[in-house]
């Protein structure tokens, strides 16, 4: 390690997993699933190592009998159909045809086994794509604005410093060893397509006059994070030029590194350093270590529109448009991948992009052909016309595939969409997100509803059953939602949130959004509504 771990001095307060990353950098299994497990099979991995598959880019599948997810690093979001159709064929051949676009904008496959890896990882690497260290205690995929370079909406085009980024951090041993996950965004979008205030650090369009002249770069968050306990991301007063946003990032990941809790691994994200120091004693050890920086300059951040885009936009070159896609709860096949790609290279300009709605754009379309795309047979399912809730769910993996999750969340998601798409009508599309449990990969937090999965008990076992919150923004004013009180069990929860969505169309004011309809009712009027509705 070129860095001093000045945690080891003093192991007493460290937790297990601390020593287990010393005694081996998590990179380190990359070579040995390659040249061992591999080979030897699955009996052969030991749980230290298994624990360590995750810089791999590997978790280990429930119901742990030998098979593995894989998430693939998309950096900001962009896709070449050579490499959508090298990631389609892989998942034709060891992942059961199964293709799950998260979150994080990243590709995830299931049903791999070990011996499959190398031949996997060699695949991915020869089109120029990466599973390492998209898990683990490290610096994750760096999200952005899926429509760098052709956004009407941007003040930059940020494929290049993504990259840039990527690139310096990937398979780079000085941070492979933070305390917990550590996950970036780089966006110059002015509707915080990048989500920026739940990153552990976040670069945000500013601009700022230096020497009579007015320049493009960043503002910075840091601290952003979800899980049991979420914290929004806290602003440093900090213009960054692009130029510099390398030499912050690397400032704050060496604080993270350096400072950050390892007592505790549920405590060891950067948001609970940044929680206790604040965002004054934070900046002082920023600028200690990367030295002087101008102030903040002027925000461009002017709303949010959680990443939606439905249906056709013209691009910022003129006469090309990008058609957005709704793949519904972010889960698509092989075929479908490979036809996407097919229709980028027939009538688009060759890419695929991911967004953290678990959704999918066409970009680079001519006027001339937009007409004629839109007529792509999987253009049914993965339509640009989506039902109003199906094109606004989004759903974490669920206990069908993993281990932390307590109920299935998935399909559950899809049929509460169609149910609601089917019974309720409305001008406003209301996003609702599904988590299986606290760790919250489906984003609950920032919904407008986000429905949280549970247990309860009845009479003929145990059941799934659902949490409810509402009332989640980002952006200007950005705030997570609050919980109500009532358990709803799964299979009553369609016609629980119905009534509550007749409660919002009902008593909403002209134009008024969701969000605003709950900040202006408040949530003890949506209590007082479950309540009377679970007691019905």
């Amino acid at each position: 390690m070129a860095y001093e771990a000045v945690w080891m001095n003093d192991p007493s307060k460290l937790n297990k997993f601390e020593f287990i990353k010393m005694e081996k950098d998590g990179l380190d299994v990359i070579r040995t699933i390659i040249d061992k497990y591999s080979k030897e099979g699955y009996a052969s991995i030991p749980e230290d190592d298994m624990n360590r598959f995750k810089w791999a880019g590997v978790y280990e599948q429930k119901p742990r009998e030998g098979y593995f997810m894989m998430r693939i690093r998309i950096n900001t979001g962009i896709l070449t159909s050579a490499q959508a159709r090298a990631i389609a064929s892989i998942g034709r051949d060891y992942g059961r045809d199964l293709i799950d676009v998260t979150t994080r904008q990243a590709i995830q496959y299931h049903w791999l086994k070990v011996e499959d890896l190398p031949d996997i990882f060699n695949r991915l690497e020869a089109v120029g794509l990466y599973s390492y260290e998209a898990c683990g205690d490290c610096p994750r995929t760096i999200v952005g604005n899926p429509l760098a370079g052709i956004d009407r909406d941007e003040l930059m085009d940020t494929r290049e410093l993504v990259e840039q980024v990527n690139d310096f951090y990937l398979m780079n041993r000085d941070f492979s060893n933070l305390p917990r996950k550590y996950k970036m965004s780089i966006s110059s979008n002015i509707y915080n397509n990048a989500h920026a205030e739940i990153n552990d650090i976040a670069f945000t369009p500013a601009t700022k006059v230096i020497d009579g002249e007015e320049v493009i770069g960043f503002h910075v968050y840091v601290g952003g994070g979800l899980s049991a306990k979420p914290h929004l991301a806290k602003e440093l007063d900090m213009f960054v030029r692009p130029e510099d946003v390398l030499k912050v990032s690397i400032g704050v990941t060496t604080i993270f590194r350096d400072f950050g809790y390892r007592e505790k691994r549920h405590q060891a994200r950067l948001k609970f350093l940044m929680a206790d120091w604040g965002p004054e004693k934070f900046q002082e050890k920023l600028i200690e270590i990367i030295g002087e920086m101008p102030t903040a300059g002027e925000s461009k951040i002017v709303g949010w529109n959680a990443v939606y885009y439905d249906g056709v936009y013209p691009q910022k070159q003129e006469g090309l448009n990008f058609i957005g896609l709704n793949v519904p709860v972010g889960r698509t096949n092989s075929d479908e991948l490979e036809q996407l790609a097919d229709a980028a290279d027939k009538f688009g300009d060759g890419t695929i992009r991911t967004t953290m709605s678990q959704n999918i754009m066409l970009a680079g379309v001519p006027d001339d052909k937009v007409e004629e795309a839109l007529q792509v047979p999987v253009l049914k399912r993965l339509s640009p016309n989506a039902k109003p809730f199906m094109s606004r769910t989004v759903s974490c993996t669920g206990n069908e595939f993993c281990n932390l999750a307590v109920v299935e969340t998935k399909e559950r998601a899809r049929r509460v969409a169609e149910y609601l798409d089917e019974r309720v009508e409305l001008d406003e599309k209301i996003r609702i997100h599904f988590i299986g449990c606290p760790n919250a990969c489906g984003q609950k937090h920032i919904a407008d509803i986000g429905l949280q999965g549970a247990l309860v008990k009845t009479p003929d076992g145990m059941v799934d059953a659902f949490d409810i919150a509402v009332g989640g923004i980002l952006g200007p004013g950005a705030k997570f939602n609050e919980s109500l009180k009532g358990r709803v069990k799964g299979d009553d929860l369609g016609g629980v949130l119905a009534q509550l969505l007749l409660f919002y169309k009902e008593d909403r004011e002209s134009g008024e959004t969701f969000h605003n309809f709950v900040k202006r009712v408040g949530v003890p009027a949506f209590q007082e509504k479950l309540t009377a509705i679970l007691a019905s």
